[in-house]
């Protein structure tokens, strides 16, 4: 590094706000001396890089820093090609990066800005400049942590139903679609469980609703707690939920409706601050593997369990028989339908 490349001094007190990774790819040891210890009195989270290569794996972690300061001319590869691979990459979120380069020619920088570098700093430059453009990018890269923050928070409330945080009908039929289609690709058996609160309507009326909303949120976090973290248990509709089981038969759909089940009734629920016993009655419905067009069937067949669940006194599982129903067999259900509450 020749004199010119020497930096000037600046304020070295820390930056306010939290500590924010950044690679910093140098190979000169004195220069790369200097980087680390002015950044990491200006609050930065310094990562050494001595040439292109490493710069470029470091890059590549799970936790890689979002923040980069590539020297242009180092061993191996080059600040530009790391800076190219990282923008092929497309990582999310955005790395913001920094040349520095003792380039002046206009086609050079234009080469550098065009391999996906956000800012540039000539050699030599001064402290406070480096300060100011690293301010920037990390100003950027806030507002778009932010960005991302919102576009989660709508995609959740797309997705997830309001009161108690399970997926919302629409999704959980979309996750049915998508787990048939997978079953009849690789012919794995699949599972779907109609759920419903027995008397729900009497807590509505008797304890009030916001009562009812509590059992519904204590509902919808005993289900999460029972059920595998690849099931997913979507609120249907009202008291009625709709769970898929991904690679769960006949045998397996019945168990793990069963432990829902006892997960309901093996403790009182609160809701206007006085516990109550709640239960459930679940249908089930299985394929050994999918066809297409079986998304409505399954859950027909779920409710028509469901239905028989509460014929035959609710707090119960019920499976769907596939046997063709009986006239007697037939009313009882429909009488089901009737008193389902």
């Amino acid at each position: 590094m020749g004199s010119s490349d020497v930096i000037q001094p600046a304020d070295l007190s820390s930056e306010l706000g939290r500590s924010m990774p950044v690679l910093v790819a140098e190979d000169n040891p004195i220069f790369q001396s200097m980087l680390k210890s002015m950044l990491t009195k200006w609050g930065y989270a310094t990562r050494m890089a001595p040439n292109g290569l490493e710069a470029w794996e470091a890059m590549q972690a799970a936790d890689a820093p979002r923040l980069a300061v590539l020297d242009w001319m180092m061993p191996y590869m080059d600040g530009v090609e790391v800076c190219r691979r990282i923008r092929a990459a497309a990582r999310e979120p955005y790395v913001y990066v920094l040349l520095l380069t003792a380039r002046t020619e206009s086609q050079d920088l234009v080469e550098g800005m065009e391999a996906g570098a956000d800012d540039y700093l000539t050699k030599p430059f001064n402290a406070q400049e480096l300060r100011v453009r690293l301010r920037a990018g990390r100003r950027i890269l806030d507002l778009q942590q932010q960005l991302m923050e919102a576009r989660e928070a709508l995609r959740v409330q797309a997705t997830h139903d309001a009161l108690t945080g399970l997926f919302n009908r629409a999704r959980v039929l979309e996750i049915l679609l998508s787990e048939i289609a997978r079953s009849e690709r690789e012919l794995r058996p699949l599972s779907v469980l109609m759920v419903d609160l027995d008397h729900f309507k009497r807590i509505n009326d008797t304890r009030g609703h916001q009562a009812g909303d509590a059992v519904l949120r204590e509902a919808a976090r005993r289900m999460n707690a029972t059920t595998r973290q690849y099931d997913s248990p979507g609120r249907y509709g009202g008291e009625e939920f709709l769970i898929v089981l991904p690679g769960c038969g006949a045998r397996d759909g019945y168990a793990q409706a069963e432990r829902i089940r006892e997960a309901f009734a093996c403790e009182a629920f609160t809701g206007g601050g006085e516990p109550m016993a709640v239960t459930c009655s679940i249908g089930v419905s299985s394929r050994d593997a999918c066809t297409a067009g079986d998304a409505d069937r399954l859950i027909h067949e779920a409710d028509e369990a469901l239905y028989v669940a509460k014929y035959h006194g609710r707090n119960r599982v019920a499976e769907f028989s596939g046997e063709e129903p009986t006239a007697e067999s037939a009313a009882l259900t429909k009488l089901a339908k009737f008193s389902r509450a």
